[in-house]
């Protein structure tokens, strides 16, 4: 009985674990730490990206963060690497 309910709890956090794959952390009025704990890097249709948040390295985070907010509200941190993630960092600071 106890090892189903541990296998349970990993299951559980094995889960939740996955799920935080380039999700960005939320934000606080203080942001002394990376926002992103995992990055993107799959291309993401442009129509689909309603706003993207160039962060450049600093005290508080020593990478690079972009961070795309979807159409659909979620936050994404994309891979700085990748070559469309380059294309856009280039349009934006085009501008």
């Amino acid at each position: 009985m106890m090892g189903k309910a541990v296998a349970a709890v990993l299951t559980l956090l094995l889960i939740s674990a996955v799920g935080t794959k380039g999700k960005a952390l939320p934000r606080s009025a203080t942001e002394l730490r990376c926002q992103c704990i995992g990055t993107h890097s799959k291309f993401i249709h442009p129509k689909f990206i309603h706003n993207v948040n160039l962060t450049p390295s600093g005290p508080h985070c020593k990478n690079v963060e972009v961070i795309a907010t979807l159409t659909d509200g979620r936050e994404v941190c994309l891979e700085p690497t990748a070559p469309w993630v380059k294309l856009i960092i280039k349009a934006i600071l085009d501008k």
